[in-house]
């Protein structure tokens, strides 16, 4: 079933890339695997998908132990409590959400020795449960960061909110777009999930974070 799975999505993202003369090949598949065995990942990894996306801390550690030659995304929100742990093994953070925690990544990368890349997350829907900065406080969160010694923004990233039609997710994507556009053109955009990714890709996503629709049947 996997296989199959990740054989469907990459034909419609290549569907989604036509659409918007786009290079299918540069679209980066997260597979999300929160609470999915080591099996699970491994026949994911075995077909290719080899950038894995995290909820939790504790559940990527002990998981990270028994692979290697991945990539390691913490996409889930990050806890100050964690940040020691979680700079030690994931190569992206996507979840990066206030000044403070990216103050505290800044210090425990710099005691490893290590740039730290991030992605800065952006609250585009209204509901309440979700994290991120304001749009508007975008600007002044950018300056703060780049003076970060151990720091680099790779990009923004979003969560649409959940809707009944993958469509009414699109304005979230064009919106973070936008914002992207504005701050810095180069940088990448980490937004869609199973139920809309087609919309976030044809709205400019470069990197696209499924769980469901790798593993699940009837996504």
């Amino acid at each position: 079933m996997i296989k199959e799975n990740i054989e469907r999505v990459r034909r419609r993202i290549g569907q989604a890339c036509v659409k918007i003369k786009a290079d299918p090949g540069k679209i980066t598949i997260v597979c999300v695997t929160k609470g999915r065995t080591v099996i699970q990942i491994q026949e994911a990894a075995s077909y290719g998908l080899k950038d894995i996306g995290e909820n939790r801390v504790q559940e990527a550690m002990e998981k990270y132990k028994q692979f290697s030659g991945l990539t390691w995304h913490m996409i889930g929100h990050l806890q100050s409590n964690k940040v020691k742990e979680a700079v030690k093994i994931f190569d992206f953070i996507h979840s990066v959400d206030s000044i403070s925690l990216v103050q505290a990544i800044d210090k425990q990368a710099a005691r490893i020795n290590k740039i730290q890349d991030v992605f800065l997350e952006v609250k585009t829907s209204p509901e309440a449960a979700k994290f991120g900065f304001s749009s508007q406080a975008l600007n002044v969160a950018c300056a703060e960061i780049t003076k970060l010694r151990n720091i680099k923004i790779k990009g923004l990233m979003t969560i649409a909110p959940l809707v009944s039609n993958a469509e009414e997710a699109r304005p979230y994507f064009a919106e973070l777009r936008q914002l992207r556009d504005k701050l810095n053109p180069a940088w990448l955009l980490s937004m869609g999930m199973s139920d809309d990714f087609l919309a976030a890709i044809e709205e400019g996503a470069d990197i696209i974070r499924l769980g469901r629709a790798i593993f699940e049947d009837n996504v």
